[in-house]
C-alpha cells in the first residue's frame, strides 16, 4: 500500500478534528519545511523515524544498457535515508 498525500490530510483530519482545508495546510507546511531543508543541504531528521540527508555524487563514467555507448554521468546531489534504530526493529518484528 502506497501512503499518499491525500492519505495523510485525510488521517490528520479524523484524528485530530481539523477542517480538510487545515489539515490540508499542515501537510503542504510540513513537506515545504522539509523540502527546504534538503534544498539548503541540511539534514533532516525525525526522532524515532530517520534521518534524510543530500549527499554529493561526483561524475562517472557510465553506459548506455541498451547501445553500449560509454558516456559521463553528470555529478549530482541525493536524497538518502537512513532509518532509525526504533523503525528498523519495528520493521523487522522485533
Amino acid at each position: 500500500m502506497t501512503v499518499t498525500k491525500a492519505d495523510l490530510v485525510q488521517a490528520i483530519y479524523t484524528v485530530h478534528n481539523l477542517s480538510k482545508q487545515e489539515a490540508s495546510q499542515v501537510v503542504e507546511e510540513f513537506l515545504d519545511l522539509a523540502k527546504d531543508c534538503l534544498v539548503g543541504g541540511d539534514d533532516l531528521l525525525l526522532s524515532g523515524f530517520g534521518k534524510f540527508r543530500v549527499k554529493d555524487k561526483k561524475a562517472r563514467r557510465g553506459r548506455n544498457p541498451q547501445t553500449g555507448e560509454m558516456l559521463i554521468l553528470d555529478a549530482r546531489r541525493v536524497v538518502t535515508f537512513k532509518p532509525s534504530g526504533i523503525l528498523r526493529r519495528r520493521i523487522n518484528g522485533e
